[in-house]
């Protein structure tokens, strides 16, 4: 199995601690998806960025149908998070 080196939320500090912090705000629990990013913290930043724009910005499509493609894909992407 393979292993990425992620930074655990006990030594996350600045843009990691606010992510994961708000990540167990919104889950309530901190997803891999932003684990694997924290020793890239600027691109953690970015891609949740991203997330907030695309999932809770302004568009044609209710937030539960965008959630919805988004399980499908990573379904069809065999994604296992």
């Amino acid at each position: 199995m393979a292993y990425i080196r992620k930074v655990s939320h006990q030594e996350a500090t600045g843009i990691v601690k606010e992510q994961y912090d708000a990540g167990l705000k919104r889950a309530g629990r901190v997803y891999q998806i932003l684990a694997i990013q924290s020793l890239t913290p600027e691109a953690l930043e970015c891609t949740m960025l991203f997330y907030e724009r695309v999932m809770l910005g302004k568009g044609p499509l209710r937030r539960w149908v965008r959630e919805l493609l988004a399980t499908v894909v990573s379904k069809a992407n065999g994604c296992k998070y």
